[in-house]
C-alpha cells in the first residue's frame, strides 16, 4: 500500500478505536447509573439506563460497519488485523454489558415501585463497584495496548462469580423463610446475576487485549497461562 492509504487505514483504525473506548465508558456510567439508582430509588436514573440502551446499540451497529469497511477497503494483515477483529468482539461485550445494565435498570425499578418492607437486604454495591474497576482496568488495558492487568481481572472475575453464588444462597434462604419477599427476591437475584455477567464479559474484554498485543489466543487457558502470556508474572 502507499504512504497515503496507510495514512488512511492509520485514521480510520484510530477512530474506530476512539469510539470503541467511548462506547465503554458509556457502558461504564450505565452499570454505575444502575446500581445508584437502585440504591438511592431514584427513578430518573434508571430511566436514563434504559434510554441510554439505544445509543449503545446504535454505536454497536455503527462500529460494526465501520470495522468491515476498514477490511473490505484496506485488507489489513497480522498485527493489523488481530486489532481489527479484537474490536470487533469487544464491541459485542460492550453491547452486551449495556443490556445487563439495562436489566438492573428494569429490577430496580420494580423494587423502587415497591413495598420496601418485602426487599431482602443485600449488599451489591461492593461487588458492583468491583465490576465497574474491572471494566475501566479492561478499557485502559486496550487504550495502553498492555495486557498485563489482564491478569488480575480473571481472578476478580472469580471472586464476583463466588460473591454471586453467596448472594444467591442468601435469597434462597430469605424465600424459603418468607413467602412475601419471593417476587423481590428474584428480582435482586436478577440484578446480582447481572453483575455477574458483566464481571464475565469484561474477563473477555482483558483476554482479547492479550491477543491484540500479544497474539496469543488465551481464552479457556486458566491464569497462569495468562500470565505467562501477558507478559505480566
Amino acid at each position: 500500500m502507499s504512504k497515503h492509504t496507510y495514512t488512511q487505514f492509520d485514521n480510520e483504525l484510530e477512530a474506530i478505536r476512539k469510539r470503541l473506548l467511548e462506547m465503554g465508558g458509556l457502558v461504564a456510567q450505565q452499570l454505575t447509573r444502575a446500581i445508584e439508582g437502585l440504591g438511592t430509588g431514584n427513578q430518573e436514573l434508571l430511566e436514563q439506563v434504559i434510554a441510554d440502551d439505544r445509543k449503545v446499540n446504535d454505536e454497536e451497529v455503527a462500529l460494526d460497519d465501520a470495522c468491515i469497511h476498514v477490511i473490505a477497503r484496506h485488507a489489513p494483515a497480522a498485527g493489523d488485523l488481530r486489532m481489527v477483529m479484537t474490536m470487533i468482539q469487544m464491541i459485542t461485550d460492550l453491547e452486551r454489558i449495556g443490556d445487563e445494565a439495562k436489566k438492573i435498570a428494569k429490577a430496580g425499578r420494580q423494587i423502587v415501585d415497591s413495598d420496601a418492607a418485602f426487599v431482602p437486604k443485600v449488599e451489591l454495591r461492593h461487588v458492583s463497584s468491583m465490576v465497574v474497576e474491572m471494566l475501566h482496568g479492561a478499557l485502559d488495558a486496550f487504550a495502553r495496548m498492555d495486557p498485563t492487568a489482564s491478569p488480575d481481572i480473571v481472578r476478580r472475575d472469580k471472586e464476583v462469580d463466588a460473591i454471586f453464588k453467596g448472594i444467591m444462597r442468601q435469597l434462597i434462604t430469605y424465600m424459603m423463610e418468607d413467602p412475601r419477599v419471593i417476587t423481590r427476591s428474584l428480582d435482586v437475584l436478577f440484578i446480582a446475576k447481572s453483575i455477574e455477567r458483566i464481571g464475565d464479559h469484561t474477563k473477555n474484554l482483558s483476554e482479547y487485549v492479550v491477543y491484540m498485543v500479544k497474539g496469543r489466543d488465551v481464552r479457556h487457558e486458566g491464569v497462569e497461562a495468562l500470565e505467562r502470556a501477558s507478559g505480566s508474572n
